[in-house]
């Protein structure tokens, strides 16, 4: 649930909580150098025990410098948590949303459900980054969690007391700040998802939740469309599933829209590796290889509610890479959508092709920008570390406007070269191309290969975001595990890209994704008239594919068996291959293999 979040004008020491957290500066916004003015009243109710904490610790207000003192019942908390700002004037998006973070995770260690923040003069005009720092900060995985193990308390409400006056925006600045953290929080859950929850089939029916709740079109093409219409790349890589391969298409289509983007995702639900097969330390983690496909999802939630007037498309390819006789193979070559052939060299090198595919069709959108993100090389980890992402840029006007967005969300994204000395490691004496080349300069070449099926696209933005997309720490509002890396620069990129301001929709939950609840609303979302103008629909009988044996009980399992009929809404109509300009005709595909029966051969695990 969101937090329920208040705003006035008043003292911190008056409010009832069970911790209090003041933000201090140090010089700027203050009149006075290290003004302490909002813990006067605090520091008179403990005898002075404050001032005397604050000379022994040489507590200036120092960015990240703390102060922490129980009550003793002497306030109407049991804990004061002095936080220093540094100076209030250069306070950055990073710094303040990190500092809320921080006030909203320590609520949730000391077990508090309420929390009062207190922020000194200068802060009334980012109440939005305040509250996307509070969710973002207060987010826990804990689905999974049982008995002693399960919280027994989380932070449910936050009151802000101001120094200054309460502008009279208050809650609309605080209603975007959660709706665009809310998003964020999608993408998160569904990256921590476990693997036997969120495979292809459950991601595209969370997307039709998503999509359902925030007033989307949603399209979902299942594995027979994706065939017949030539996504062999991302067929390839996840027919050795029992969880076939789907694409999912999100669209935002605002009447008068001047500027159209398209965001695209990887999401590999779960990378063994293929045949080419990953070590088993670290397997566990891939789970989070459709981080790319989770953002996509999660930002369109929150572009469904905040209404930009901007046409927003979110396009996500989904596949589970499993070794089986199936399987995709190296040595094998693959026809794409774009009509390229393929040379495959390695199969844990799948994220590329299938977003290949991807990248074919949604430039047939014809966007003004194309993004992609995805969890793609190990490469970019080795250059960036964990922390940092790294992005590439086909022109100079779009690296400017991605920066100009990087700034105004406080990610943490480099900018890599495109070296064409690197594109001759794609040529292949069998295929147009090999989807990997030499092991240095990994992440360059990658993005050299995506950058072949953009066609006559000339703003395009590749995110490398294999380091943060799996947090393997807390760094600043983020937490171990899904980060949701990457959705708050493609708002802010969506938001400036609006001619109007984005609206303050009421503060709901985006529902988290569950095999139980959402598979059934697939065929439900596509029936009711959305906000979104309906499309027509064509219903298509599909089975669904059998949960694996670890999967949880609740989800039944005559469920796994029956036909379901899944009501997918009718695709926009699109040019053939060969009438796309700047497209190939689609060579022969490779005869697909024969249908394996759901139960699984004798003697497989």
């Amino acid at each position: 649930m969101p937090l329920k979040i208040t705003v006035r004008s008043v003292l911190p020491s008056r409010e009832t909580g069970d911790l209090i957290v003041v933000g201090v500066p140090s010089t700027g916004a203050s009149k006075k150098k290290n003004d302490l003015s909002p813990l006067d009243g605090f520091d008179r109710a403990l005898g002075g025990a404050l001032t005397r904490l604050q000379k022994k610790e040489d507590f200036k207000g120092k960015k990240d410098q703390q102060l922490s003192l129980s009550t003793l019942g002497r306030v109407k908390a049991d804990r004061l948590l002095v936080i220093g700002l540094g100076d209030v004037e250069k306070l950055s998006v990073a710094d303040l949303r990190t500092f809320a973070a921080k006030a909203a995770r320590a609520a949730n260690a000391d077990k508090a459900k309420r929390l009062v923040l207190g922020l000194p003069v200068g802060l009334e005009g980012r109440l939005r980054e305040v509250a996307e720092g509070l969710e973002l900060g207060a987010y826990r995985f804990t689905k999974y969690l049982t008995g002693d193990r399960r919280p027994k308390a989380e932070l449910g409400q936050v009151a802000i007391c101001l120094a200054g006056e309460t502008p009279k925006d208050a809650k609309e600045q605080v209603d975007i700040g959660q709706t665009v953290a809310l998003g964020v929080n999608l993408a998160r859950d569904l990256s921590n998802e476990p693997p036997n929850e969120i495979y292809p089939d459950t991601l595209a029916a969370a997307a039709v939740t998503a999509g359902k709740e925030a007033g989307l079109k949603v399209q979902i093409f299942d594995y027979k469309e994706i065939q017949k219409r030539g996504m062999k790349l991302l067929q390839a890589v996840g027919q050795g599933s029992e969880h076939k391969p789907c694409l999912g298409h999100m669209s935002w289509v605002p009447a008068g829209a001047k500027r159209k983007i398209v965001i695209v995702g990887k999401g590999i639900t779960f990378d063994s590796g293929g045949l080419s097969i990953k070590p088993a330390a670290g397997m566990g983690e891939m789970k989070h290889d459709m981080s790319g496909a989770a953002n996509v999802v999660g930002l369109m939630a929150a572009v469904g509610r905040l209404k930009p007037n901007v046409e927003v498309h979110g396009i996500f390819a989904a596949a589970e890479n499993m070794p089986d006789g199936g399987s995709y193979r190296p040595g094998d070559i693959w026809p794409s959508l774009d009509g390229k052939s393929v040379e495959i060299i390695n199969t844990d090198a799948e994220g590329r092709l299938i977003l290949a595919d991807a990248l074919a069709y949604a430039r047939d959108l014809e966007p003004d920008l194309l993004i992609d993100n995805a969890t793609l090389t190990g490469a970019c980890v080795v250059a960036l570390g964990n922390g940092c992402s790294g992005w590439y840029a086909s022109n100079e006007d779009a690296a400017d406007e991605f920066q100009k967005a990087i700034k105004g969300s406080g990610e943490s994204m480099w900018r890599m070269p495109l070296l064409e000395d690197l594109k001759d490691q794609l040529k292949s004496d069998s295929a147009d191309l090999k989807h990997t080349g030499d092991r240095w300069g990994g992440s360059i070449s990658a993005a050299l290969f995506l950058r072949e099926f953009i066609g006559n696209v000339s703003n395009w933005i590749h995110c490398d975001i294999a380091g943060p997309a799996m947090g393997d720490r807390v760094r600043g509002w983020d937490p171990k595990g899904g980060t949701g890396h990457g959705v708050l620069t493609f708002l802010e990129i969506i938001e400036k890209s609006s001619d109007a301001p984005v609206t303050a929709a009421p503060v709901v939950p985006p529902s988290a994704p569950s095999v139980a609840k959402v598979a059934p609303a697939r065929a439900r979302a596509s029936k009711k008239t959305t906000k979104a103008a309906a499309p027509k629909t064509v219903t298509i009988a599909k089975a669904v594919a059998p949960a694996p044996k670890s999967a949880p009980a609740k989800a039944p399992k005559k469920a796994a068996k029956t036909a379901k009929a899944v009501v997918v809404p009718e695709p926009v109509a699109s040019k053939p291959a060969s009438a796309v300009k700047g497209r190939k005709p689609a060579a022969k595909a490779p005869a697909a293999p024969v249908s394996k029966p759901a139960k699984a051969p004798k003697g497989r695990r």
